[in-house]
């Protein structure tokens, strides 16, 4: 049961479970007027809800299909004509996929049947389990960059610690922030910067790791007492949220200006950051007037609702969360609420129009 737990614990970080969303009329873009066009992507089965984590410059997305409380969410990689599901480890009974390289490795966490282990897929194979730090039985694996290394975290008696995987399968634990009791590695860069959380009962920081430097504490916005960074880009700007008295902020940190609160939409007083692409647009969650939704920000043009920016098609379809962000600019999102299931979700991949 305690694996189990913290196999549940990962995906409410890897997601922070996407909130329902009042469905509100959206603003009316047309086809030609909108910057982006917009697919659905199928889940596994006609009645699974489905959720995305990574996208790669394919614009494939790794994500898991199935509900999160029961034991049909399996990993799933979805392209714009298909949906693969990866199975499990060795006698598991759920996976979810997590992240996905330029080279179609996928990473993610699988049950056995006894433990929750991290798993590294490779096109064509099947599930490799990546096992954990000495004395340990359970490990997450939550990133993976372009050379195959991944992060994530290794759990057991002695606490829960970032690992960091070689391509070559060698595991090293991260430590955590001075007088802090766990850490998790949540993304890894191409220029092998690692970031995540680091913290114990009396609250947690984002952090940034690099092999000559060590872990980093990134801090928190001004008023704030808690932060966790959840992506990194090759330039080294970080992003996440930061939390205090007054809501939860998305953030982007850079090592020349620190942490810039990100804001929220028009009306919100809450947002989220979830993913990054090298030319530093951010996209993520963001309460607002009109519900909760998804948003894009650029350093151009701020926080943009994502909804106000795809065509009208069916009015049940509102972009409550966005997930991740390529190197063309593509999105995917997800849309919650509206549907007669109770915590149905569904996978869009949205395509820019222009080139970025």
């Amino acid at each position: 049961m305690g694996n189990r737990h913290i196999f549940k614990a990962s995906f409410a970080l890897a997601s922070n479970f996407v909130l329902l969303a009042v469905i509100p009329a959206r603003p009316a873009v047309s086809q030609a007027q909108a910057p982006y066009t917009i697919v659905g992507l199928r889940p596994a089965t006609s009645d699974s809800t489905s959720y995305a984590r990574r996208i790669n410059v394919s614009g494939q997305v790794a994500g898991w299909s199935g509900y999160i409380t029961g034991s049909d969410s399996r990993a799933v990689l979805w392209t714009l004509q298909s949906v693969q599901v990866l199975g499990t480890l060795p006698g598991g009974d759920y996976s979810a996929s997590l992240s996905v390289n330029n080279a179609g490795q996928v990473v993610g966490t699988s049950n056995t049947g006894t433990v929750v282990r991290a798993f590294k897929w490779k096109r064509g194979g099947v599930m490799q389990d990546l096992g954990t730090l000495p004395g340990d039985n359970g490990s997450e694996a939550l990133d993976v960059n372009n050379s195959g290394e991944v992060v994530g975290v290794s759990s057991g008696p002695q606490g829960i610690r970032a690992v960091l995987w070689s391509n070559t399968g060698a595991i090293k634990n991260l430590g955590t922030l001075p007088g802090a009791e766990y850490s998790k590695a949540v993304a890894i860069s191409d220029s092998h910067r690692v970031v995540g959380i680091s913290g114990g009962p009396s609250g947690t920081h984002a952090f940034l790791w690099t092999s000559g430097g060590g872990m980093q504490d990134l801090g928190v916005l001004p008023g704030h007492t808690d932060s966790e960074a959840v992506g990194v880009n090759n330039a080294g700007q970080v992003i996440g949220s930061s939390t205090g008295p007054g809501g939860t902020r998305a953030f982007l940190w850079t090592d020349a200006g620190g942490m810039q609160n990100l804001g929220t939409l028009p009306g919100g007083d809450y947002s989220n950051a979830f993913g990054i692409n090298n030319a530093g647009q951010v996209v993520g969650t963001s309460t607002s007037t009109a519900g909760t939704h998804a948003f894009l920000w650029t350093a151009d043009g701020g926080m943009q609702d994502l909804n106000a920016l795809i065509p009208v098609g069916d009015p049940m379809v509102v972009l409550s969360e966005a997930h991740c962000i390529n190197e063309g600019g593509q999105i995917a999102a997800v849309s919650g609420g509206g549907h007669e299931v109770e915590h149905y979700y569904r996978v869009f991949l949205l395509t820019p129009n222009s080139p970025q």
